[in-house]
């Protein structure tokens, strides 16, 4: 298959990974190294602050508003915020459970009954990550032996809590902050350049050049797909950022599952092809689409990375689909020629490339419109 290019697909990976990741490299101050160091020093700020706070405070047990604020305190502003709920809730449903069931009954049973039904309220509820924390304070007020009322003990125990999430939210939201919407965009960026390589690695076992890191682009691109949904749902914890943040992300993630999907149907379709003659008769048109393809994983990749996408590239898929569509009806009446299982091989591999720049059309176009933009 003739595949032609001003520059490989390889160094254009890298130059725009360079560029979305100028940090990202070896060393004692990577990006990454330094993510981890600041995270490691806002924890550390967060739980010193509740300390003092609850001496301060008069508060009796005042390391639990600092346990609190290191559970609480994720790596971004908006897991911070869905860990701070998380927390509350089960909080407020185990205080209410813990000392209501103080009132009846006797130990143990009561104390069993009690996180019966704080695992039923939260899984009724949908707050099946705050069943956990729920249990956890039915078992501080029910089992711990204090002076006092249980009442008072459980205010006691809302009160550092609350403590604990108030100063991990100030901390994530003023102190160097890590908004995870920020965090996704240049993940997506790299997802797309990502599921390029995987698709360059597809087409090299198509030619009969099997790449050695075919499955291991697949896993990469898998793990990104996995990471970047994460990012999304602590993306949707975070202040919008701005018109069409929240829905442009989203539309991106959507595509990116969906392209996934495709080059995974793709490899399938070439797998173990020992037969080229009827795709070579696809030429130059087949060769065109693929070479457009590529270039176009480079271009959405480029447009997260700059958040514009009104600016079309200079190729068109749809002239290459149209101009692929015109080659196969050429070439049909030479089709005796070739054997069948070369033929529908051909039409497989036609078929999800059409399917593949289609998506990567619409995902530029789409999230175009998500984000309130208007293509020139």
């Amino acid at each position: 298959m003739r595949l032609k290019a001003n520059k490989t697909w390889s160094q254009q990976l890298l130059d725009l990974k360079l560029r979305l990741e100028p940090m990202h490299r070896p060393g004692l101050f990577s990006w990454e190294r330094q993510r981890l160091l600041i995270h490691a020093a806002k924890t550390a700020l967060a739980a010193a602050l509740c300390w003092w706070l609850a001496l301060r405070f008069g508060l009796h047990d005042g390391y639990w508003g600092a346990i609190s604020a290191i559970i609480v305190l994720q790596s971004n502003m908006g897991a911070t915020v869905t860990a701070s709920r998380d927390r509350l809730l089960g909080t407020l449903i185990g205080t209410l459970l813990g000392f209501s069931f103080s009132l009846f009954g006797v130990l143990p049973w009561n104390y069993i009954l009690a996180v019966l039904a704080a695992v039923i309220v939260c899984g009724l509820l949908g707050l099946r990550s705050s069943s956990r924390l729920a249990g956890v304070t039915i078992t501080i007020i029910m089992l711990v032996q204090k002076a006092g009322s249980r009442w008072g003990l459980a205010l006691d125990r809302v009160g550092e809590v609350v403590l604990g999430i108030v100063v991990a939210l100030a901390v994530t939201t003023l102190v160097l902050p890590d908004r995870a919407r920020l965090r996704l965009r240049d993940g997506l960026a790299q997802e797309f350049l990502v599921l390029g390589a995987f698709f360059e690695a597809i087409l090299q076992d198509f030619r009969g050049a099997p790449a050695e890191n075919l499955s291991t682009l697949r896993n990469d691109a898998l793990a990104m797909l996995r990471g970047n949904n994460q990012l999304l749902e602590a993306a949707r914890s975070e202040p919008s950022g701005g018109p069409g943040w929240r829905e442009g992300l989203t539309t991106l993630s959507q595509f990116g599952r969906s392209l996934f999907d495709a080059l995974v149907a793709l490899e399938f379709s070439v797998k173990d092809t020992n037969e080229f003659g009827y795709a070579q008769q696809l030429e130059p048109a087949l060769g065109q689409l693929t070479v457009d393809i590529r270039t176009g994983f480079h271009h959405v990749a480029g447009c997260i990375h700059a958040w514009r996408f009104h600016v079309p590239p200079r190729m068109s898929l749809e002239e290459d689909i149209a101009q692929l569509e015109e080659r196969m009806a050429a070439v049909r009446p030479t089709g005796i020629g070739f054997s069948q299982t070369e033929i529908l091989r051909a039409y497989a591999v036609q078929l999800h490339l059409k399917q593949i720049a289609r998506l990567l059309r619409a995902s530029r176009v789409e999230t175009s419109r998500s984000v309130g933009e208007t293509e020139e």
